[in-house]
């Protein structure tokens, strides 16, 4: 009874942490929509945003995403090879979306488009990189899991640490079809 009420405040508390992020990440998108248009004679989205390589971005991360649900259930049958192995499979495609952010971001100031350079990159960059910072801090609590897996069996506080994780793995997930839908597809 005692566990039970303190997943209930643990799973509140998490919600509340999410909903500050979402209030963060709404105030980042409010800035960038005032301020995407404001290039200072810079470059526009459409003139440096690469489509087909932000598509394939988002598909990975998107997968990464179903990765995660499967590790969820496979927690939940007490399948600690499948679990372990959908994790491994999040953590890979974490990690080759946040390789692929930082490229398009290096490729972006190697081609002079820094965020010095217009208040619509300014925004652009705070956004994407607020959200890059996200995933790069799932990436590590991930690890963290897959350590703490590795040392122990499945048992409710495992799950539950699981779950929390996923809670936030969809989350970022969500975020970014917001961003891939009003950054990118909008520009």
């Amino acid at each position: 009874m005692v566990e039970h009420k303190n997943n209930d405040k643990t799973f509140l508390g998490f919600w509340i942490y999410l909903m500050t992020d979402l209030i963060m990440f709404a105030v980042l998108f409010a800035t960038f929509a005032v301020l995407r248009n404001n290039t200072f004679t810079g470059p526009s989205g459409e003139e440096i945003f690469n489509l087909p390589f932000v598509l394939a971005e988002t598909l990975i991360l998107l997968t990464s995403s179903f990765t995660c649900g499967l590790a969820v259930l496979a927690a939940r049958k007490g399948d600690k090879k499948q679990l372990y192995s959908w994790l491994l499979g999040t953590l890979f495609l974490g990690f080759a979306f946040l390789f692929m952010e930082l490229s398009e971001f290096q490729e972006l100031i190697h081609e002079g488009y820094t965020w010095t350079k217009s208040a619509f990159l300014s925004s652009y960059f705070t956004l994407i990189g607020t959200h890059g910072l996200h995933i790069a801090v799932g990436l590590f609590w991930l690890i963290i899991l897959l350590i703490k897996l590795s040392t122990s069996e499945i048992n409710s506080s495992i799950i539950r640490k699981l779950t929390l994780f996923s809670l936030f793995w969809h989350f970022l997930d969500i975020v970014w079809i917001f961003i891939f839908s009003i950054v990118y597809l909008i520009a």
